[in-house]
């Protein structure tokens, strides 16, 4: 399995707290949240071929 791509990443202060919240909400890292919503967004935008064999993360349940 390839390792992940590193890069800087420049984000508003305001953005990050939005971005901070809502992955707390989900129970996520922001940095997997943002994964997590880019994918999501390819995928809707036909740029992500379906789902691959590598699972896409989604919204936790409560009983996990």
């Amino acid at each position: 399995m390839a390792g992940k791509k590193n890069f800087p990443l420049r984000l508003d202060p305001a953005l990050y707290e939005i971005l901070e919240r809502w992955a707390a909400d989900e129970l996520r890292s922001v940095n997997g949240h943002i994964e997590f919503l880019l994918r999501d967004a390819a995928q809707r935008a036909g740029r992500l071929p379906g789902r691959t064999s590598a699972k896409m993360p989604g919204p936790r349940s409560e009983d996990e």
